[in-house]
């Protein structure tokens, strides 16, 4: 074993996912995704992304949504073509 390896530390990790929403109660939890990236926008347009309680939203939609699903969403959104509109 060289010395590199031998110096090598691992850190824990610790894997966090959104926790459990009463209003999706099922395994498919793409409602769930969508309400949460909505719910995030939502939040930052009105209170700006400094405003902590937002964060609980981004990482809920980051660890149920698809990558892919996300930047299309994105991609709506500054295409102004996103199915909602955020800032009610």
């Amino acid at each position: 074993m060289s010395d590199a390896e031998e110096e090598r530390v691992t850190k824990p990790f610790k894997f966090v996912t959104a926790g459990y929403d009463a209003r999706f109660p099922q395994q498919n939890q793409t409602k769930h995704c969508w309400q949460n990236y909505v719910d995030y926008h939502k939040c930052i347009l009105a209170k700006g992304e400094d405003f902590q309680p937002c964060r609980q939203f981004f990482h809920a939609y980051r660890s149920l949504c698809p990558g892919t699903w996300v930047n299309k969403w994105d991609e709506q959104r500054e295409n102004g073509i996103f199915p909602v509109i955020l800032s009610e």
